[in-house]
């Protein structure tokens, strides 16, 4: 009797559960097809680096998913997958499944691993692209309970960056041989100007252009023109062009040569950049070989034209996240996740979730802001160096990017 009754209590307890899935799958089922229950969806999108070596780049992300509905979206869970993309290159992304959510806003943290190889792809677009990049992070969330997904609105922002126009320049600078076998100044330099060639996958082309005055009263033969490159101390360019200038005397000559920045470098540069707070130093060293007269020749470091700049970038916008009011100087956002970033009263529940992040590579973040860090060179005292009259143009045919010229010394 006993058994019996027993049997028939769990019995009962069966039936009511069962009772009770059915009914929540039946009032799940009828608010969605009456639009009473509503998909999760991404409010916002955070991203900031975290540790870097010589190989990766750690990328930390924050999904901010809100669920409309009074109670927590569990059964079946959320899947909730993000891209953050720099031009055409995609920087990371990554999908969290079987996500048990609460009511109100829930913050999902991922971690991505970049491989810092990829930087050049995204350097050759940046350059190609006149030195701005716009970067934008798309997200998605899907709840496979309700069978509905939403789009976060994509959260653009635009970077740019101004490498060269400081070395644009109608300063007119001296250089000196501090030779017995000539007097000085040897040359005038009036004029020098930069712009970025046609990218590869290999080499970053910079063409420089210098107008010269000769004020001897002899030709004098440019007869080399090296080069180093470096960004934070690390070399990543140098070479020498072979072909010969001849500058005749009393006048003036525009010279034109092509340095080269190795892309295979820009990695090893990479590390640097956010080891220094996303702050880089770039750095141009020149010398020369001049004939002069008697055919005689003197090696001459062009220490005038040497070219610094400092290029700061925010990526992402959330290096000074914690000041007040903070602003990225050329970073233009649109589209910004609102302000409710923050979970509210709701639970979070991922322990069980899984997620799974790709590397494809890409590169960088959000907003670049730059300071400038020129040489300073004194006006000649000695002559004053007449206006050009007539400019004559050559062009260098023969350029290596070997180990540098005149001892200038690659890190």
């Amino acid at each position: 009797m006993s058994g019996h009754l027993a049997s028939m209590l769990l019995g009962s307890k069966l039936r009511i559960v069962g009772t009770l899935v059915l009914a929540v799958a039946v009032v799940v089922g009828g608010g969605v097809a009456a639009g009473l229950l509503g998909a999760p969806a991404v409010e916002g999108v955070e991203n900031s680096f975290g540790a870097v070596n010589d190989s990766t780049t750690v990328i930390h992300t924050d999904l901010v998913v809100s669920n409309p509905n009074p109670v927590g979206v569990s059964l079946g869970g959320v899947t909730v997958s993000y891209d953050v993309w720099m031009n055409d290159v995609k920087m990371a992304e990554g999908s969290k499944e079987g996500v048990a959510i609460g009511s109100g806003n829930s913050t999902l943290s991922f971690e991505t691993t970049m491989r810092n190889e990829r930087i050049s792809a995204w350097w050759r677009s940046h350059v190609s692209n006149g030195e701005q990049s716009d970067v934008t992070v798309d997200a998605t969330a899907e709840s496979s309970t309700l069978g509905r997904s939403a789009d976060a609105p994509n959260v653009t922002r635009s970077v740019d960056t101004d490498m060269l126009s400081q070395f644009n320049s109608s300063e007119t600078r001296e250089v000196n041989a501090n030779s017995p076998i000539v007097s000085d100044p040897v040359l005038y330099i009036n004029e020098t100007n930069a712009s970025w060639g046609e990218v590869n996958e290999s080499v970053t082309p910079l063409k420089l252009r210098f107008v010269v005055y000769n004020p001897k009263s002899y030709p004098i033969t440019v007869s080399k023109l090296g080069y180093d490159i470096s960004m934070n101390d690390v070399a990543v360019g140098n070479g020498t062009t072979e072909s010969g200038y001849v500058v005749p005397p009393k006048s003036t000559k525009t010279i034109e040569a092509t340095t080269y920045i190795r892309n295979e470098r820009l990695d090893e540069w990479w590390v640097t950049h956010l080891e220094r707070n996303q702050v880089t130093d770039l750095r141009i060293d020149f010398a020369a070989q001049f004939e002069v007269s008697g055919g005689q020749t003197v090696e001459v470091p062009l220490d005038p034209l040497t070219y610094e700049k400092t290029i700061e970038t925010d990526i992402f916008g959330t290096k000074n996240a914690s000041a007040p009011n903070d602003t990225a100087a050329n970073g233009t956002e649109t589209a910004t996740p609102t302000d409710e970033r923050t979970t509210d009263a709701s639970t979070t529940t991922d322990a069980d979730a899984t997620e799974t992040t790709a590397d494809s590579g890409g590169l960088l973040g959000d907003d670049s802001t730059e300071s400038t860090a020129e040489t300073t060179t004194s006006t000649p005292t000695e002559t004053a160096a007449p206006t050009p009259t007539e400019t004559s143009t050559a062009t260098g045919t023969a350029t290596t990017t070997g180990d540098g010229l005149f001892a200038l010394s690659e890190s």
